[in-house]
């Protein structure tokens, strides 16, 4: 007959337990073996790809960025009708690459961008209950804008843009504002 003891609770390592062990394993690791790990990890996983490379601020030719902006504005804008939600961090590669794009001089195709996000950004908070991720597109948007304040770009050319931003607008208060100030202002400076 087997005895029966008292059964212990057995409690779960705490994560900074964990995290702890984990670091004592890596600093025991080859800087070759590491690279590798993390290298697999970012072949497996497209969101530890994007952040190690924005962590380490991977240089990137524009068409490359123009290809990875398409994608985040894809993945920020995705969502399933019976279950509306938001990727928060694809909102945030969005952000960073439009800034990047114009850093680089490329500011006519994060124009581009802003308007392709203006049409599925605001659908997708048209569908939502609570629009949460409107605040996100707007940041997206806002990059695009203080370019614009001060670019040398035809001023035609920017209030056409505006117009078509707010013509796209499916909820009509995406930086709603801040584009009609931006055409006025540049209508009153044109010559008449």
């Amino acid at each position: 007959m087997s005895k029966r003891g008292s059964k212990k609770a057995v409690k779960p390592p705490k994560a900074a337990d964990t995290a702890q062990r984990l670091r004592k394993a890596l600093a025991r690791r080859t800087k070759g073996e590491l690279i590798d790990v993390l290298m697999e990890f970012a072949r497996d996983d497209r969101a530890v790809l994007q952040r190690l490379a924005a962590h380490f601020e991977l240089p990137t030719a524009p068409q490359e960025l123009l290809g990875a902006t398409r994608q985040a504005i894809a993945n920020a804008t995705a969502f399933d009708e019976r279950e509306i939600s938001y990727d928060y961090e694809a909102y945030r590669e969005v952000q960073q690459n439009l800034h990047r794009l114009i850093e680089l001089g490329q500011l006519r195709p994060a124009m581009e961008l802003a308007l392709e996000l203006m049409a599925k950004g605001s659908y997708q908070v048209e569908m939502s209950d609570e629009g949460l991720m409107a605040d996100d597109i707007e940041a997206c948007f806002r990059v695009v804008l203080k370019a614009l304040h001060k670019c040398d770009l035809p001023a035609a050319e920017v209030i056409v843009w505006c117009a078509e931003m707010l013509k796209r607008d499916r909820v009509g208060f995406l930086c709603n504002q801040e584009l009609r100030a931006l055409r006025q202002r540049l209508e009153a400076s044109r010559p008449s």
